[in-house]
């Protein structure tokens, strides 16, 4: 007790408040994967009937796609209209914000009528609450990363980084876990009544923790140094990106490389070992899962190896793995073997969360405090679009031109992750004194 209540030094926060700063912002980053995939995967299995009925399954089904697809393309907006209000006005009331949107945004989803109680009401209320659900996603990541990584101690950086992405392995499982336990104890007249609504209407005991954490945590010293010295500029997101776009470049690649490979497992290979090759889906969702408990291992653990190494080491070290990966993981999936399958993507688990680990802390010390919500959240937005919007997309056009062979999907994760390693070894790096971290960069 007596250690959290020794006053910290100037400029630095306490071991307590740091603490709860770190769990605010995870709990945020639970929240936003949580509902991102609970909307994704109920999107494929009963929007289409609820939201979009049409003569033609298929018609219904891409129409409900689409309406998941909104939530990608507003996420960049997010991070361009709240990284601006954070830079101007402080981490701790956007976080706030974004996070009470999104919360309640996700409840609103669950409350919902269907077409067949307002007609076509229904289906435009679901994409409006979309688009504001992925602008709330999209100032969310930049704030709670800032908002644990500024108040980190020195030695615990890329520790309290990566707890902020572990969030989002634990979304996945909950979510993956949620719905497949109403999927096995509903039937599919229950399901469509009502039993859809339950994940949502859930998500509300996330939203209460979340703002009871985050009301309690102090805003950011860093901010605050920005606040007393007057160092404020009038617009941090075209700052950033005229004076930083390499930074901003480099960021999209890394992010990309992630959910590249994070979404090509956990949406193309589905379809493709259970469509394709003919495995059980019942297996192939395990091992899905499995690959998300292997990245919410992994992730705490690269934290901590970058505090040790520096976090631009372990997130190339991350690529050169991806680089190595990308031919053996489908060699390994194309064996339909069960083995075969969970040692894929298991070791592709580990090497997203090796990957996604550092970007908090790493993506900080790209800018200066006064634009940093700002280029983070560019960066990693746009990223989240192009990798995880497009990459299972991609994969599956790849995969059409070239008759069914994964090579060229393997040769694509391939080019991004030697893109991604020459940005990363010639970015420059803020000046430590500019830094939110000691040890970002080792060298």
């Amino acid at each position: 007790m007596n250690s959290t209540a020794v006053s910290a030094p100037a400029g630095q926060s306490s071991a307590r408040t740091a603490r709860t700063a770190v769990a605010a912002s995870t709990i945020g980053s639970i929240l936003e994967y949580y509902d991102f995939f609970v909307y994704g995967t109920l999107s494929a299995l009963v929007f289409g009937q609820l939201f979009f009925p049409s003569d033609n399954a298929a018609v219904s089904t891409l129409l409900s796609l689409a309406s998941f697809a909104v939530g990608f393309v507003a996420r960049p907006l997010g991070g361009i209209l709240l990284g601006h209000f954070g830079d101007r006005i402080g981490r701790k009331p956007l976080l706030l914000f974004t996070f009470l949107l999104t919360g309640v945004v996700t409840v609103l989803i669950g409350l919902l009528p269907t077409y067949a109680q307002i007609g076509l009401a229904a289906p435009l209320l679901l994409v409006f609450l979309r688009i504001l659900q992925g602008i709330g996603i999209g100032g969310e990541w930049g704030g709670a990363a800032l908002l644990a990584v500024e108040h980190a101690p020195a030695h615990k950086k890329g520790l309290y980084g990566s707890l902020v992405q572990a969030g989002a392995p634990v979304g996945v499982i909950l979510s993956s876990g949620s719905v497949a336990l109403l999927t096995a104890t509903l039937t599919q007249e229950q399901l469509l009544s009502w039993g859809w609504r339950i994940p949502f209407l859930a998500s509300a005991l996330l939203l209460l923790v979340g703002l009871f954490l985050r009301f309690k945590v102090a805003e950011s010293p860093e901010f605050d140094m920005i606040k007393k010295t007057g160092t404020k500029v009038k617009q941090p997101v075209w700052q950033a990106i005229r004076t930083y776009p390499k930074q901003i470049v480099t960021a999209i690649l890394i992010h990309m490389s992630d959910t590249t490979l994070g979404l090509i497992q956990g949406v193309f290979i589905l379809g493709y070992a259970s469509g394709v090759l003919g495995m059980n889906p019942t297996i192939v969702l395990l091992a899905n899962i499995f690959s998300s408990v292997m990245n919410l291992i992994t992730t705490p653990l690269a934290g901590m190896l970058g505090d040790r190494i520096g976090q631009k080491r372990v997130v190339m070290m991350g690529l050169v793995g991806l680089a190595l990966w990308a031919f053996p993981m489908f060699l390994l999936i194309g064996t339909e073997t069960v083995v075969g399958l969970f040692i894929a993507m298991g070791v592709g688990g580990i090497l997203v969360g090796w990957l996604f680990s550092g970007q908090a802390t790493l993506f900080a010390a790209f800018f200066p405090a006064e634009v940093r919500y700002s280029g983070m959240s560019l960066g990693f937005q746009i990223g989240t679009v192009f990798g995880g919007g497009f990459g299972p997309l991609i994969a599956q056009a790849l995969t059409g031109a070239t008759d069914g062979a994964t090579w060229s999907v393997s040769l694509y994760m391939l080019i991004i992750a030697i893109a991604a390693l020459i940005a990363t070894s010639t970015v420059k790096m803020q000046p430590r004194a500019a830094r939110p971290t000691i040890g970002a960069d080792a060298a």
